[in-house]
């Protein structure tokens, strides 16, 4: 590891970094992680059952999918069956739009208790961002093994100035969303080494990629997954008011592109005005679980020849992958649309492509580069990066049962519509209530992370309601995709939040929940207020959203 890198002088902190240094030290005094879950949980107990004896509830129309047939199955060693729902998603236009009574359902009561106890290993097996990491790390472990990553932050660092490492960093981060939640595993301690290597803060390295992933998921240059689904709700929602405003995909392609570069800038702005400002010169000495020490630097020669073949397997891997997508009846397309974009077996598999990109070009680096050596050392590289997940794993398991009995409870869903309700009652004209709602979808995302599962809560109320005020539905989900996204990078809900926790434990060995919140408060600020303007700006223009997509009716 390399010495101490010497800091300039410290200029005296401003108000607003003494701020921040305050609301580090406060969320840094919060338990460990595991021990913050596990409180949670107790208090999502407690919760639950209070607000269930004071029957605190909601009506209200939601988008929901069909009813699917459960497949009984029996895994290896068990005697008791398990029901698997399909794997894939219901076709989004089988959503339909249905009215429904939710209560808060108290976990302290007979059938609540039996959830607590039934559901405990059914929540672990289907949070899904544990098989997800598990994956990757496949194809990752062996590359980091290998030293290929080490070799591409070289080379991002001597293709790139400081100014456009950070910009670079951030687009990366905002394209990943195409690959589901790859960016968060990838990208993210990526991030952290390009910054160190030459010799910036490796936690603003890590700031800069969490934003790029997280604080701006809701837009891309492309069209992604997600926006399939959260298309069909709105089309449903809009069916309550007027049946024939229908949106297709590229409904916000035009502010999604604007966006993604908009977002990209600004996150870079706060990165270098902001943050790496506060954080000042990185001190190695306060390193705490850092990964090992790198190898000996190879020759260039050998170097080279391994990024050569690394080369020639990733390319051979994507013409595999492009036969088995392009090719007429190819089994990676829609087998009834042929589409590949969108709900289609191709995006369904980019976490297994990415692992496997991944583990071909690292094998292909570790021989061209002789730093990978036999069987063994493959299966060891692999087996050693599934061994350094075991506390994330465990933390993992604590927040599944936690993200199950919030759910399970009803409270995210009520307050949700209750917030809804109350912003609809509110007298005021388009604009406002436009804003209104992307406040009110940032204070909901705090505690339902999830976007589908907020917009098949939300475009019911609120689409209707603005139809009536001349506003397309296209115009009400570009609003939810400002809202949706910012907040992701503070709020503990979020999956993956502990992991960026884990990495920044790395670098910085007293860090903790507080850290990570006053390292992203700087982005959540600047890019809320931010794209709120962007986006009334872009609405009082009267810009279209999309490919024939106005503001207006």
């Amino acid at each position: 590891m390399a010495d101490t890198i010497p800091a300039p002088e410290a200029a005296d902190h401003t108000f607003t970094e003494r701020m921040l240094d305050g609301i580090e030290r406060l969320g840094n005094k919060m338990p460990d992680p595991a021990l913050l879950f596990v409180w949670l949980c107790l208090g999502v107990i407690l919760l639950s059952q209070a607000l269930a004896w004071l029957d605190v509830k909601a009506t209200y129309e939601v988008v929901a999918p069909p009813p699917v047939p459960a497949q009984e199955t029996y895994y290896g060693g068990s005697i008791d069956p398990v029901y698997v729902a399909p794997y894939e998603h219901e076709p989004a236009d089988l959503y339909k739009v249905r009215k429904e009574t939710t209560e808060v359902k108290g976990l302290l009561t007979v059938d609540g208790i039996r959830f607590l106890f039934t559901s405990f290993v059914d929540n672990f097996r289907n949070f899904a961002a544990v098989a997800i990491i598990l994956v990757v790390m496949i194809g990752v472990g062996l590359a980091e093994a290998a030293g290929l990553i080490g070799a591409l932050i070289r080379k991002l660092v001597a293709a790139s100035s400081p100014s456009t490492l950070t910009f670079i960093i951030v687009l990366l981060g905002m394209i990943s969303s195409v690959a589901s939640d790859a960016g968060y595993i990838v990208l993210i301690p990526l991030g952290a080494a390009a910054f160190l290597s030459v010799g910036r803060h490796p936690l603003a390295g890590i700031a800069a990629a969490f934003a790029g992933v997280a604080a701006g998921f809701g837009v891309n240059f492309l069209i992604t997954p997600l926006d399939g689904v959260l298309t069909e709700i709105t089309n449903d929602a809009s069916a309550l008011a007027n049946p024939d405003a229908n949106i297709d995909l590229a409904a916000n392609l035009f502010f999604g592109i604007a966006s993604a570069l908009f977002v990209t800038v600004l996150l870079t702005f706060v990165t270098a005005r902001f943050v790496e400002n506060r954080m000042g010169a990185y001190d190695a000495s306060q390193a705490g679980d850092e990964p090992e020490d790198e190898a000996p630097a190879l020759a260039p020669e050998a170097e080279a020849r391994g990024l050569r073949y690394a080369l020639w397997a990733t390319l051979g891997v994507v013409v595999v992958i492009a036969l088995l997508t392009a090719i007429p009846g190819a089994p990676l397309q829609d087998p009834e649309t042929g589409r590949v974009i969108g709900d289609s077996p191709f995006m369904d598999s980019l976490i297994v492509i990415i692992a496997a990109i991944f583990f071909a070009a690292g094998l292909a680096y570790g021989y061209g580069a002789g730093t990978m050596k036999g069987s063994a050392a493959v299966l060891a590289s692999i087996t050693k990066s599934w061994a350094g997940l075991a506390s994330l794993l465990f933390l993992f398991l604590l927040i599944a049962q936690f993200i199950a009995y919030f759910n399970f409870s009803n409270m995210a869903q009520v307050a949700a519509v209750q917030l809804g309700d109350l912003l609809e009652r509110a007298d005021i004209g388009a604009v406002w209530l436009l804003i209104g709602f992307i406040l009110v979808t940032m204070v909901v995302d705090l505690i339902m992370p999830a976007a589908i599962a907020k917009w098949a809560i939300l475009a019911p109320i609120f689409i209707p309601l603005l139809i009536r005020l001349n506003v397309t539905p296209q115009t009400v989900l570009a609003a939810y995709r400002v809202g949706d996204s910012p907040l992701n990078v503070v709020t503990p809900l979020m999956a993956y939040f502990p992991l960026i926790v884990i990495f920044v434990k790395r670098y910085q060995r007293d860090a903790g929940i507080g850290t990570v919140v006053s390292l992203m408060l700087p982005y959540v600020v600047i890019l809320s207020v931010g794209w709120i303007l962007f986006f009334v700006a872009w609405y009082l223009l009267g810009i279209p959203w999309g490919p024939g997509a106005p503001v207006h009716f």
